[in-house]
C-alpha cells in the first residue's frame, strides 16, 4: 500500500498582502508610552541650585567677565555697561573676538530671569561661548 503525498505541482501561491497588525500595535504601544513620559519631562519644581564640585579648569591669561550686581548693574570687566551697550562694551574689551569666552557672574540673589536676560543679551552680540562663575564647593566665601 502506497500513500502519495504530493497533490500535485509545486505552484505556491503569492500572498501580496502585508499584514500590518503587528505594525500598528507597536505604534500604539509607542504613543502610550510617549503619551505617559512626555507630562514626566516637564519640571515644575522649584529648586535652590547647589554648589559646584567639578574640578577647576586652568583660568585664562586675560578672562572677560561679565558681572551681573544685586542691584542688576552690569559691568564688563571693572566698567559699569548697560544691557543695550553690552555687546559694543565685549567688542572693546575682546578686541572683537567673539570666539572669546566670556565669563558670566552673578549675584546669588539676582533672578534667573535677569541672568538669562544677559545671557541672551550675548548671544545677540555674538558671543557663544559662554561660562558661569560660582564658588567651588569647599571655599567659604
Amino acid at each position: 500500500m502506497s500513500v502519495r503525498l504530493d497533490h500535485g505541482g509545486d505552484d505556491l501561491v503569492e500572498n501580496h498582502e502585508i499584514n500590518v497588525t503587528p505594525f500598528i500595535d507597536v505604534i500604539l504601544v509607542l504613543l502610550i508610552i510617549f503619551m505617559v513620559a512626555a507630562p514626566l519631562a516637564t519640571v515644575d519644581v522649584p529648586v535652590e541650585l547647589p554648589t559646584s564640585n567639578a574640578p577647576p579648569q586652568p583660568r585664562p591669561e586675560k578672562p572677560l567677565f561679565v558681572t551681573v550686581r544685586t542691584d542688576l548693574s552690569l559691568a564688563v570687566g571693572d566698567n559699569k555697561v548697560a544691557l543695550d551697550k553690552l555687546g559694543s562694551a565685549l567688542d572693546a574689551a575682546s578686541g572683537n573676538d567673539r570666539n572669546q569666552r566670556v565669563f558670566v557672574r552673578a549675584d546669588r540673589k539676582v533672578e534667573y530671569g535677569r541672568l538669562m536676560t544677559v545671557i541672551n543679551a550675548l548671544r545677540e552680540a555674538g558671543y557663544l561661548k559662554v561660562g558661569l562663575v560660582g564658588i567651588e564647593e569647599g571655599t567659604g566665601r
